[in-house]
């Protein structure tokens, strides 16, 4: 059984050809940035998933143009420190995530580890199939009909023929990701007022009710356990290899910044429903896409119904692959994007379904979508705390690592980051427990 994540031939990848191959010119740059691109930029644009493009959206119309749009550009650093640690793990020790805290930590910590992810991802995906119906619902595609399509669509991925094909057509698919970008310019926002908030700083009196629930959602948005699992795993997949980590540094920090250039477009796009949607805590997306052509225009709302529908569309592709790698790596089975379904059965089954119940989710009448919200939320900060210790632990060891390792400066960072995102965890417990008091 191939227990590898790497391919038969790996030196023969269409990455190494690409790299490889002797150019000069401006064709070269093109093509090697075309090449380099891959699991860091997707869990980039993945992460601003459907209930991320909804979150951003709402934290814009309830607070207008203001500090959160200089916030969110500042979170690339933070989504960055993660990733990188991630994309170097996997390079180097060339095993996944759940493998190496099996091995070094033990059972216990493997199996809790694999259970939340699978539990947090299968609520992940339920939202991301509500958002990509309520886009299809704006273009006249019935809720039952809407979700069908949704899922063949993003089972047909597991039909391409190898890593190379299936990393291409969704970095398509993440690059359509820029239509928010274009929508938040359709609504011609005051360019003079954008630039007072990154001077200013300051949230108007009125509206600090509530900033600290946003201030807590919004950086929670811009790092989720899957990502950690989905780039670790698929930079190996890929073939980069230690001594070319830089292109793999390259493409996460590219996409890091082009996560939060997207994050803020979304919150200026919907600074233009800045006291237009009633009821805004209680809104659903299909609300929210209603409230938006009403104040900007049926086309820029369509615009972003179809991005909505695209964000759900790829990031349940990363999320489901995040699972299948995760739960593959820990009982040694295949698990490549190279193998086809019949020479990796387990690992599409848990691909496949994943999707087919978090579809059948939608059939449940008046589904709870805040109660997920929350609890995706609770799980996902549950999980996160211990991800990171982890991560922080395994790259600063110097058995594992080598000459790899992280450098005290930035481990002393890295459990920076860890003590940041830890106390945003516990207050984002203490105010979901405060919701449900």
């Amino acid at each position: 059984m191939n227990t590898s994540l790497t391919s038969t031939g790996e030196s023969q990848s269409k990455f190494h050809e690409l790299i490889s191959r002797p150019r000069i010119g401006w064709r070269r740059y093109v093509i090697l940035f075309w090449a380099l691109m891959g699991p860091g930029f997707l869990a980039a644009m993945a992460d601003n998933d459907a209930g991320g493009v909804i979150s951003y959206l709402v934290t814009g119309a309830r607070f207008g143009i203001s500090v959160f749009v200089p916030l969110v550009l500042c979170l690339a650093l933070l989504t960055y420190t993660v990733q990188e640690m991630s994309l170097r793990l996997g390079v180097v020790t060339r095993e996944g995530f759940s493998r190496l805290v099996w091995r070094r930590y033990g059972r216990a910590w493997g199996f809790y580890l694999i259970a939340t992810l699978a539990l947090e991802n299968l609520l992940t995906l339920m939202t991301e199939f509500i958002g990509m119906t309520a886009g299809l619902v704006l273009l006249g595609v019935p809720l039952l009909p809407g979700s069908l399509i949704c899922l063949l669509l993003i089972v047909s991925f597991a039909v391409f023929t190898g890593y190379w094909a299936k990393e291409r057509l969704a970095l398509l698919i993440g690059a359509l990701n820029l239509v928010f970008v274009a929508v938040a310019a359709m609504t011609h926002p005051n360019v003079s007022e954008i630039a007072h908030v990154f001077v200013s700083w300051n949230v108007p009196e009125a509206l600090q009710a509530g900033f600290v629930f946003y201030l807590i959602a919004t950086v929670g948005n811009a790092l989720a356990p899957w990502m950690i699992f989905f780039q670790g795993s698929g930079v190996i997949d890929k073939g980069i290899r230690a001594h070319e980590l830089r292109f793999g540094r390259l493409d996460t920090a590219f996409g890091s910044l082009i996560q939060v250039v997207v994050a803020a477009g979304i919150i200026i796009l919907g600074a233009s429903l800045f006291g237009k949607v009633p009821n805004l805590a209680g809104a659903g997306p299909s609300d929210i896409i209603a409230a938006l052509a009403r104040a900007v225009g049926r086309w820029p709302a369509v615009l972003f119904g179809l991005g909505l529908f695209n964000a759900g569309f790829l990031a349940s592709i990363t999320v489901s692959l995040s699972s299948s790698w995760s739960i593959a790596e820990l009982f040694g089975w295949s698990k490549s994007l190279n193998d086809k379904i019949g020479e990796a059965p387990r690992f599409y089954l848990v691909y496949i379904g994943s999707l087919v119940l978090a579809s059948l989710a939608l059939l449940i009448p008046n589904l709870p979508l805040n109660l997920i919200a929350l609890g995706t939320q609770v799980i996902g900060g549950i999980l996160m705390v211990p991800l990171l210790v982890f991560m922080v632990l395994m790259t600063g060891d110097q058995g594992l690592m080598g000459s790899y390792r992280t450098k005290l400066p930035g481990r002393l960072w890295s459990w920076a980051v860890i003590i940041l995102l830890g106390g945003l965890t516990l207050a984002a417990l203490g105010q979901v427990l405060l919701n449900l008091i």
